[in-house]
């Protein structure tokens, strides 16, 4: 009570300044969540949108996931280690990048583990052999907020297909009921379609199961979403250990392509209130054409590189279509 009288006395001193004071702090809604976390895919589920990240840490810390959800995009709440390393028997080295998506009511979790290479890259270590097995792996449960299981008990992809390496994943599904498949980091993606299970992939008319769709710029960090009959398809650009790391996006009239890059929409620079904005996804308000973009950042001052925070922002469109850049801030998107 005291603390609060004195607290009156002040705003009467200060005037409006104190009121100021109020509101400020009322509208600092990024980062939308406290704690490190990057990579984030942001979703609705019926009335409640979902954020699932990466946690952010070292790599041999870097091994489960929390999920938060929330009705108004201001209130979050924690969902703890709804997947870890006690599910995924062969992950060893580190999860991260989820995708999430809802078929037949069931919730599927794409992610990556074990930040697999391969013979041939500088990484690789012939006398180690942590990441020399795993990619991209797939877990299902009952609800949005797990507990999730192992889908296959191995990875839905462990090989080196056009060179990508199975990380990154995103699954699009398309109007007529296709559910696209794209991944890819070391500067390539690849475009596959999951069969009716989730087990694998349905070939393409070559008979190949991935067809390699990278654009100019694209280092890894996919994601695309569909608007006006416009498939827009959006990936990260630059190291994501640094400033450099940027969201560039393309258009086609379809989800297969061909993309040809139109530019940058987020991206750090001088006097902007963060660094290395990247890996990002995006949520349409449902009933609108309100439109958000999730993305992890660098606070200033930061110097570990695993240290990020996820963010929200409005993203716009030009009367043709295309995206305008996007404004970082610390105020983010406010209530539903």
């Amino acid at each position: 009570m005291i603390a609060r009288n004195l607290f009156i006395i002040v705003c009467a001193l200060l005037g409006t300044s104190c009121i100021f004071a109020q509101q400020s702090k009322k509208t600092q809604n990024n980062p939308i969540f406290e704690g490190w976390y990057a990579d984030p895919e942001g979703i609705v589920f019926g009335d409640t949108y979902w954020v699932y990240p990466t946690f952010s840490d070292d790599y041999d810390k870097q091994l489960h996931f929390d999920a938060f959800s929330s009705k108004d995009l201001v209130n979050w709440e924690k969902h703890e280690r709804i997947l870890d390393t006690t599910k995924i028997k062969w992950l060893r080295q580190a999860l991260w990048a989820p995708s999430i998506i809802e078929k037949d009511s069931k919730y599927y979790l794409f992610f990556g583990a074990n930040d697999i290479q391969r013979p041939g890259r500088s990484s690789y270590d012939p006398n180690n052999d942590i990441n020399h097995y795993g990619g991209i792996g797939v877990a299902v449960a009952d609800n949005p907020g797990g507990p999730f299981e192992d889908h296959l008990g191995e990875p839905l992809i462990s090989d080196f297909y056009n060179d990508a390496q199975p990380i990154d994943q995103f699954v699009f599904k398309d109007v007529d009921g296709t559910h696209y498949f794209f991944y890819g980091g070391w500067s390539h993606c690849n475009l596959g379609k999951l069969n009716a299970d989730f087990t694998g992939f349905e070939p393409w008319e070559d008979g190949n199961l991935f067809k390699e769709i990278t654009p100019e710029g694209y280092v890894e960090g996919p994601f695309m979403f569909l608007r006006n009959g416009v498939y827009y398809f959006m990936w990260s650009e630059g190291n994501w250990t640094d400033g450099s790391y940027k969201v560039a996006y393309a258009m086609a009239d379809k989800p297969t392509g061909p993309y040809q890059r139109i530019g940058t929409i987020l991206e750090s620079k001088e006097g902007d209130i963060a660094t290395g904005a990247g890996h990002h996804s995006v949520i349409n308000k449902p009933g609108t054409d309100e439109w958000i973009i999730v993305y992890h950042r660098r606070p200033i001052p930061n110097k570990d590189r695993d240290h990020r925070v996820t963010c929200m922002d409005k993203m716009e469109f030009n009367a043709d279509g295309t995206i305008k850049p996007v404004v970082m801030t610390f105020e983010g998107v406010g209530g539903n």
